[in-house]
C-alpha cells in the first residue's frame, strides 16, 4: 500500500507547486552543465535536429547531448546492490516528431533528463535560448556568478509566449523562486537592520500582484534587480562575494535537489532506477555549487529518495530499501567528520523521518514480515539501526564512551523484539478469550494460551531470531523471557484466585510448567556461546513455580481429605457399638465404611491431573496412615491388657494343719468368695462395649484392617504404574506406598485384643470357677472339672466368633491364660488353699485334663505349642510331690547360693520372680507356703514369721 511520507527537508517554498520547482530545477541543471562546460552553450531549434545537428550538439555541450547507445553497466546500481535493468537507450528510438523517413537518432543523456524531469520540448527551448541570451550579455561570467531566476525573468516577454497566461505563470514562478531563496531561506541569516529584503519582499508582491505592469515599468526592474542582487552577493566577511547565493539556502536547495535526482527513476516506472543513472547522476552534481550541495548532502538525499520512493510505490521494490540501508552506511562515515550545523540538522530529520516510519514496523515486526518477505526485515533493522547509530554519533562525546555501537545496536534491537512479542501476545490472549468465551472449549483459556505461545517460540526461533541475531547475540533468548514476563503476569492472577484444586487449576499449572521449561530451553539453547552463559536471560525469568503451585494445591487437598476421615473416625468410632450381629463376617460396620473411604481417596488422587506423583503420593498414604493408625488406636482402647484381669497375688502366709480355725476360715472366705463371684458375674455379664463377644468383633475388625491394607498398598501401586509408571517400582522399594504404622498398629493391636480376651475369660469370666472356686477348702472336692466345662463352652464361643485367621492366636492366649491361672491357684492361691503330699496326684492329673482340652484328641492346638506354654507349670509340679524337709534344705540352699553366707542363719525374703521356677526361692518358699504340713508351717513361723490369716 502506497503512503505519503512528508519530507524531513519541510515545505521551503510553499507557495510553489511541485512542477515549478521541477522546471526551477531542471533550469538550473541546464545552466549548471552550460556553465562547466569549455564550450558556449548553442542553441538548436527542434525543427533542425537532425541526426547530424545532434552529432554537433554533442560535441559543443558533450555532457548533455551525450550518446547513449552504449551505456556500459551502472557502477552506482552495482554499489547500491540495485539489479541491473534494460536501459533507456535499448527501449527508446528517435523523436516522434521526426518526420517519416528521417534517420532515427540515438537518445542523449539530456535528452533522457528532460523527459524523465516531465519538462516539455516548448520549456526546454525557452530556457536554452534564454540561456544564450544571458550568455552572450553577461560573456566570462559563470553561471554562479549570475541570480538565474532574474536573469531568466528579463529575457522575455509577453509577446514570447503563445498566451498571457503562460508569460505570466513564467513571471510568477520566478518571482517566487526569488522569495525562497532570497527571502525564506537564504544562504545567510537576513539582518534586521537591513532594509533591503523589506523592500524585496513589497517588490516581489507588487509584481505578483501586477505582473504586466511590471514589464512596463523598466524602474520597478531596476529596482528589483538592485535589490536582489544586493542580498544574492552577501558573504560572511561582509564584503560583497563573486558567487550569488539563490539558491543554496537550507532547505530550499535539497527541495530542488530533491527534484533533480527523481530523474534517476524510470518516468514509466516508479519501482526503478534507471540503468543511465551514472551519466545522470554527472549531471546533477554539476549543480551542487548553485545549490551549494557536496557529497554528504548528496549521499543524505540520495538516501532519503531511495528510502521514499520504496514507501511511495508501496514497498513493492525491495531492491530500493536494501540501497538506501547501504548508501546510509556511507551517511554513517560522512556524519563523522560533517560538524556543519545545517547538515546536523538535515541528517536528524532525515533519520528520524526514516526511523519514525520503518521502527513502527519492527515494533509489531510479527505483523509487518512473514515466511515470503522475511529478508525485507534485514534491511529494515540495518536501515534503523544505522540511523540509531548515526543519531547516537552525534549526541554527546561522553555517549560514544558508554555505549559502542553494537551496544546502540543491540539495545534497539532488543526494543524491537520485547514491543513485537509484547504486541501479538496481547493479540493471541485477545482472540483466544473471545473464542474461549463464544464457544463452549473444554481447556481453559491460559492453557490455550500457553499452547499458542510454544507454536510463537517455535515461529520466533526459526524465521527471526537467525536475523536478529545478527544484531543482538541472544535474540532468542530476549524473545522468551520477554513472552515468559508476560504469560508470568497473567498466571500470577490466576494463581492468586485459586482457593481449591479444580481440574482448571491443574491444567493450567500443568500447561504453565510444560511452557516455562520450554523457553526455558530456548534460553539456554541460545546462550551457549555469549559471555555470562545466558545468566542475564535467565534472571529476566523468575520460575513460575508451578509444581511448588501444584504441590501446595495438592498438599492442601491432602489435608482436606485426611482431616476430613480423622474427623470421621473419630465420630463414628463413638457411635460404635461393636456388635457380632452386625453383619455375618462379625467386623464392625465402620471398619468397611473407613476402608472405604481410604480406597475412594487414593483413587481420586490418582484422577488428579498432575504432572508427577512419585513426590507427593507419600504424603496422602502417610496422612491417611495416620487415620487408619487413630482408629485401630481407638479400637483397642479402654479394653485394657493382660494385668488389667490378673489378680493381685495375697500376702504369703502360713498354713494351720488340721485345726478347727482352719475349717472355719476356709468356710469364711467360701462365702465370701460365693459373694463376689455374684457381683461379678452381674457386670461381665452385661451388655456392655468391653465383653467377650465385642472384644471378638475388635480382633476381627483389626485382622480385616490387616489384610485390607495389604489390598490398597496393591491397588496403589497398579495405580501409580498406570499414572506414573517410571518412578512406580522405586516408591514401592522406599516404602511409599505402604500403611506402616497401620499395619503394625495392627499387628500389636491384635496381639493385645488376643491377650485381653484370653485373660478376660479366664480371670474374670471364669474367675468363679477359677480363681474363686479351684481347689478351695478341700483339694478332692474342689477339682478342676467345673472349670474345664465353661472353659470349653468359651472355647466355643470364641471359635464361632474370631475370624479363621486370629482362631488359633486367640486360643493359644486362652490356653495360655488358663496355664498362668492354674500356675496361680498353686503357687498365689492365698489361705483358703492347702495342698498335702498327698494332693499332688490330683493336681497333675488336673492339669492332664486341662492339656487334653486344647489337645482335644489332636482336633485343637498342636501338641508342640502345647508343651511350649506349659512348660513352666510341668517344671514346678515336681515340688509338689517333694516331702517337707527336702524342700525346706533345697530352700536353704538355693538361698545360700543367692544370697551367700548370711542365708546360712535366717535367710532373706526373695523377691517374686518374672517366671517361677523350681530352681527359684520364691517359687520353693510359695510350695512351702501352702503345703498342709506342720514342719512347714514351723519353718515358715521360725523363719519369716508369716500368719495364719490375713
Amino acid at each position: 500500500m502506497a503512503e505519503h511520507l512528508p519530507s524531513p527537508f519541510g515545505d521551503p517554498a510553499p507557495t510553489l507547486s511541485d512542477p515549478e520547482l521541477r522546471e526551477t530545477a531542471y533550469e538550473v541543471l541546464v545552466a549548471a552543465c552550460r556553465s562547466s562546460g569549455s564550450r558556449p552553450l548553442t542553441y538548436i531549434s527542434q525543427s533542425e535536429r537532425s541526426a547530424g545537428a545532434a552529432a554537433a550538439a554533442a560535441a559543443a555541450a558533450p555532457s548533455l547531448q551525450r550518446s547513449m547507445t552504449s551505456t556500459a553497466a551502472s557502477k552506482v546500481k552495482k554499489a547500491l546492490g540495485l539489479k541491473r535493468r534494460e536501459s533507456m537507450a535499448q527501449r527508446t528510438g528517435g523523436d516522434s516528431a521526426a518526420g517519416q523517413g528521417r534517420a532515427k537518432r540515438p537518445v542523449t543523456v539530456g535528452e533522457m533528463v528532460r523527459v524523465q524531469m516531465k519538462v516539455s520540448e516548448q520549456t526546454d527551448s525557452r530556457v536554452r535560448r534564454a540561456l544564450l541570451r544571458v550568455a552572450a550579455g553577461q560573456l566570462g561570467r559563470r553561471m554562479e556568478s549570475v541570480v538565474l531566476p532574474l536573469e531568466l525573468l528579463q529575457q522575455y516577454k509577453s509577446s514570447d509566449f503563445p498566451n498571457p497566461q503562460e508569460y505570466e505563470a513564467w513571471q510568477r514562478r520566478h518571482l517566487k523562486v526569488l522569495e525562497a531563496g532570497l527571502l525564506l531561506h537564504p544562504h545567510l541569516p537576513l539582518r534586521k537592520s537591513d532594509t533591503t529584503p523589506q523592500r524585496l519582499r513589497k517588490l516581489i508582491r507588487a509584481a505578483l500582484e501586477n505582473p504586466r505592469e511590471s514589464e512596463r515599468n523598466g524602474e520597478a526592474v531596476q529596482l528589483l534587480r538592485s535589490n536582489v542582487m544586493s542580498l544574492a552577493c552577501r558573504s560572511f566577511e561582509g564584503s560583497a562575494s563573486e558567487t550569488c547565493h539563490w539558491a543554496d539556502g537550507f532547505p530550499f536547495n535539497l527541495r530542488l535537489y530533491q527534484m533533480l535526482l527523481e530523474a534517476c527513476f524510470d518516468v514509466n516506472d516508479e519501482t526503478s532506477m534507471i540503468e543511465e543513472v551514472d551519466e545522470v547522476l554527472e549531471l546533477i552534481k554539476k549543480t551542487w555549487v548553485i545549490l551549494g550541495m557536496n557529497q554528504a548532502l548528496h549521499n543524505l538525499c540520495f538516501a532519503w529518495m531511495l528510502f521514499q520512493r520504496y514507501v511511495a510505490t508501496g514497498q513493492a521494490e525491495n531492491d530500493l530499501l536494501f540501497a538506501a540501508g547501504n548508501l546510509l552506511m556511507e551517511v554513517e562515515n560522512d556524519a563523522k567528520h560533517m560538524k556543519d550545523e545545517n547538515y546536523r540538522m538535515v541528517l536528524s530529520s532525515t533519520l528520524n523521518s526514516i526511523l519514525n516510519w520503518a521502527e513502527k514496523r519492527l515494533l509489531a515486526y510479527h505483523d509487518s514480515f512473514h515466511s515470503s518477505n522475511i529478508d525485507v526485515m534485514q534491511s529494515f533493522v540495518l536501515l534503523c539501526v544505522s540511523s540509531v547509530r548515526i543519531l547516537a554519533e552525534g549526541t554527546s562525546h561522553e555517549h560514544r564512551r558508554k555505549k559502542n555501537d553494537t551496544d546502540v545496536a543491540c539495545d534497539r534491537v532488543e526494543a524491537y523484539i520485547r514491543s513485537s512479542l509484547r504486541m501479538v501476545y496481547s493479540q493471541k490472549k485477545e482472540k483466544i478469550r473471545k473464542i474461549c468465551k463464544s464457544q463452549h472449549n473444554a481447556l481453559p483459556f491460559l492453557s490455550i494460551l500457553a499452547q499458542d505461545i510454544r507454536e510463537l517460540v517455535v515461529n520466533e526461533k526459526e524465521l527471526f531470531s537467525p536475523t536478529l541475531k545478527r544484531w543482538h547475540p541472544l535474540a532468542a533468548g530476549v524473545a522468551v523471557a520477554t513472552l515468559h514476563s508476560c504469560y508470568g503476569n497473567e498466571l500470577n492472577r490466576f494463581i492468586s484466585g485459586i482457593e481449591e484444586l479444580t481440574p482448571e487449576a491443574m491444567q493450567v499449572l500443568i500447561a504453565a510448567d510444560k511452557l516455562e521449561k520450554d523457553l526455558v530451553q530456548v534460553a539456554v539453547e541460545d546462550s551457549v556461546d555469549s559471555e555470562d552463559g545466558g545468566k542475564s536471560i535467565i534472571q529476566e525469568m523468575p520460575p513460575y513455580e508451578a509444581e511448588s503451585v501444584i504441590t501446595n494445591l495438592v498438599m492442601s487437598w491432602i489435608k482436606t481429605r485426611v482431616d476430613r476421615l480423622g474427623e470421621w473416625v473419630d465420630r463414628n468410632l463413638q457411635q460404635e457399638v461393636w456388635s457380632p450381629n452386625s453383619n455375618k463376617e462379625r467386623f464392625a460396620p465402620s471398619a468397611v465404611e473407613v476402608l472405604r473411604i481410604v480406597d475412594e481417596t487414593l483413587e481420586a488422587f490418582f484422577l488428579l491431573p498432575i504432572p508427577v506423583y512419585q513426590s507427593l503420593l507419600p504424603q496422602l498414604i502417610s496422612g491417611l496412615d495416620r487415620c487408619l493408625q487413630q482408629y485401630i488406636l481407638n479400637a483397642k482402647a479402654g479394653c485394657g491388657t493382660k494385668s488389667n484381669f490378673i489378680p493381685a497375688m495375697p500376702a504369703l502366709t502360713r498354713c494351720t494343719t488340721g485345726s478347727k480355725y482352719n475349717r472355719v476360715s476356709k468356710k469364711k472366705e467360701k462365702e465370701k468368695i460365693g459373694q463376689r463371684r455374684k457381683s461379678q458375674v452381674g457386670i461381665t455379664n452385661g451388655d456392655d462395649f468391653f465383653g467377650v463377644p465385642q472384644l471378638c468383633v475388635r480382633i476381627n475388625t483389626l485382622q480385616h484392617f490387616r489384610t485390607q491394607l495389604e489390598v490398597l498398598s496393591k491397588k496403589t501401586l497398579m495405580y501409580l504404574r498406570s499414572s506414573d509408571p517410571t518412578h512406580a517400582d522405586v516408591i514401592a522399594d522406599g516404602k511409599g506406598i505402604r500403611f506402616e504404622l497401620s499395619a503394625t498398629a495392627c499387628v500389636e493391636g491384635i496381639q493385645q485384643l488376643c491377650e485381653t480376651t484370653a485373660y478376660k475369660v479366664i480371670f474374670d469370666n471364669l474367675s468363679h470357677v477359677l480363681w474363686d472356686g479351684l481347689y478351695v477348702g478341700d483339694v478332692a472336692s474342689s477339682r478342676i472339672e467345673p472349670f474345664l466345662q465353661h472353659l470349653e463352652q468359651y472355647l466355643e464361643t470364641l471359635s464361632s466368633l474370631v475370624h479363621d485367621r486370629v482362631r488359633t492366636r486367640v486360643i493359644t492366649d486362652v490356653m495360655r491364660a488358663s496355664f498362668d491361672g492354674f500356675q496361680l491357684v498353686l503357687l498365689a492361691g492365698g489361705p483358703c488353699r492347702a495342698f498335702s503330699l498327698e494332693d499332688s496326684q490330683i493336681v497333675d492329673e488336673d492339669f492332664k485334663f486341662l492339656e487334653e482340652l486344647f489337645w482335644s484328641n489332636g482336633d485343637g492346638l498342636p501338641a508342640d505349642l502345647i508343651d511350649k506354654f506349659s512348660a513352666t507349670v510341668k517344671n514346678i509340679l515336681p515340688l509338689f510331690h517333694a516331702n517337707t524337709e527336702s524342700l525346706i534344705e533345697r530352700f536353704k540352699q538355693i538361698s545360700q547360693e543367692s544370697y551367700g553366707s548370711t542365708a546360712k542363719s535366717k535367710p532373706p525374703l526373695p523377691p517374686t520372680p518374672s517366671q517361677w521356677s523350681p530352681n527359684e526361692p520364691n517359687t520353693i518358699l510359695r510350695v512351702l507356703c501352702y503345703r498342709n504340713d506342720q514342719s512347714a508351717t514351723k519353718f515358715l513361723k521360725k523363719t519369716y514369721n508369716f500368719p495364719k490369716k490375713l
